[in-house]
């Protein structure tokens, strides 16, 4: 086949891009998945499966919370004992937050922020709140849930 005939995986996607691209330009709409758009669930389908032990219960503060990146879990203790935990990718276009600062969970990429409380949307251009995964405290450790 002639270099001029080939579709390569770049030529695809550059195609895809353009005629994108086009329909933006007439007033139209189009919704590129690997995005991240509104209703993406990928944050719960990346999570992991089964019971994961994140340590101890003291590492994470009253009013505040942790990530754990590798996991792309978030906890908090909105309330001493009181402990929630969401998925850790952002829902707007999947970057996983970095800390929780000021009450809030925070993300790097496009300045979204979530409550520590139930993870809703408190400052965008996250569409919608982070997933919450059940919780538990079991011999002073943390063990988090993905549903």
């Amino acid at each position: 086949m002639s270099e001029a005939t080939e579709s390569s995986p770049a030529t695809s996607r550059r195609t895809l891009l353009c005629g994108a691209a086009a329909v933006l330009a007439a007033g139209g709409t189009v919704t590129l998945a690997g995005c991240g758009s509104s209703g993406d669930s990928s944050a719960k389908s990346s999570a992991p499966k089964g019971p994961v032990d994140l340590g101890p219960a003291t590492d994470v503060p009253v009013g505040g919370g942790k990530v754990f990146r590798e996991q792309k879990i978030v906890v908090t203790q909105p309330a001493e004992g009181q402990f929630k935990a969401f998925s850790a990718k952002c829902t707007h276009a999947g970057c996983v937050v970095d800390q929780v600062k000021k009450q809030q969970i925070q993300c790097p990429c496009h300045g979204s922020r979530f409550a520590i409380a139930d993870g809703s949307v408190q400052d965008g251009p996250a569409p919608t709140p982070l997933p919450a995964f059940a919780v538990t405290v079991e011999g002073g450790n943390l063990k988090v849930t993905p549903s």
